[in-house]
């Protein structure tokens, strides 16, 4: 499941969106519950080694070990892409979360095949490729109610990568029961198998994307540079538009499951916690009613021509949390007062 621009394009463009809320059942607010995982990223003293070159069993079927990881143990690559070529701590710009001193930055420009700019495209033509960012959870049952939230810092439009195209993914790792059509081992019936219905556990990865236009590209019909949410993804696993972001800065995301297996998706300008107001709409990503959530993670989208580097993301506290009972859920920074998620 790549974040590809050509595909977004043809989407945004060729086919209307859905923009009427999905019929949910009993959504709620993501951040409401027990704390489960948290990265405050406060800890000034945060190193991240890469272990390069970096995986890319998605294009190539590479995993190259060892995988990188960071010294808080908190996140490591993904084998699957590898992870963004820049992460490092940095101090919260203004306007970030209340007594809030340090982010996660990620960018990154070689997010293809280490070594060969431009791989996907020469495979696939796609102009694009990504790299992962994965935090190291423990799974929860989704009958458990999970939610997942981050304050995510959207730079002036000038940093952005100026390439019509998703930029940045924040997506759930999950899994649930899928039937699929595989062919019977045995005799064949008139020299053709039989096809068998087998029920799978299906990984799949519900979340937001945010697609930047340029303010000169000729598809903008606007005269100015904006980004807009992508949802994914509805019951057929296409992405779903959500709000058109017209000014940079701090954004706050989230996602709750439902126990039946429903996606809820909220987002709101600023870094105050999400409420019911926030929310946008629902969904059950590719018909999969998922059974388990296992983690979140972070795409870092760039042209992989070997020269582009992706816009420059800074987030701040992703959070995972289980129930949906108010509680209170983390030690206080000094100067601040203890609040209910």
């Amino acid at each position: 499941m790549l974040c590809w621009s050509t595909y977004f394009r043809i989407l945004l463009l060729a086919t209307p969106v859905l923009l009427l809320p999905a019929v949910s059942s009993a959504q709620f607010v993501p951040g409401s519950g027990t704390l489960l995982n948290r990265d405050d990223l406060e800890d000034s003293t945060f190193v991240y080694t890469h272990n390069l070159p970096k995986s890319s069993r998605e294009e190539d079927e590479q995993v190259r070990y060892p995988l990188g990881f960071s010294s808080t143990g908190m996140w490591f690559e993904s084998p699957k892409r590898g992870s963004p070529d820049s992460v490092k701590w940095v101090e919260t710009p203004a306007g970030g979360i209340p007594g809030s001193k340090g982010c996660l930055y990620l960018r990154s420009r070689d997010t293809g095949v280490p070594g060969h700019p431009g791989f996907n495209f020469r495979k696939d033509g796609v102009h694009q490729a990504q790299d992962d960012f994965i935090m190291k959870a423990r799974p929860v049952s989704v009958a458990s109610s999970p939610s997942t939230t981050v304050r995510l810092y959207l730079p002036s439009w000038d940093q952005w990568e100026q390439r019509n195209g998703v930029s940045f993914g924040y997506r759930a790792g999950m899994q649930g029961p899928q039937e699929k059509q595989k062919p019977s081992v045995g005799k064949k019936l008139f020299g053709r198998g039989r096809m068998n219905t087998v029920t799978e556990m299906e990984p799949f990865y519900p979340g937001f994307f945010i697609h930047f236009v340029p303010g000169d590209d000729p598809q903008n019909k606007k005269g100015h540079p904006y980004a807009m949410l992508l949802l994914r993804a509805d019951e057929r696993g296409h992405e779903m538009q959500g709000p058109v972001i017209e000014t940079p800065g701090w954004w706050t995301l989230g996602m709750s499951v439902t126990p039946d297996g429903r996606v809820h998706y909220y987002a709101h300008a600023g870094v105050e916690d999400l409420t019911q107001a926030d929310y946008i709409r629902s969904s059950l990503p590719y018909s999969i009613r998922g059974t388990t959530f296992n983690t979140i993670f972070f795409n870092v989208c760039s042209a992989d021509n070997g020269q582009s580097w992706s816009t420059p993301w800074i987030l701040d506290e992703p959070s995972v949390y289980y129930g949906s009972a108010p509680s209170v859920i983390q030690a206080q920074r000094p100067g601040t007062t203890s609040q209910q998620q």
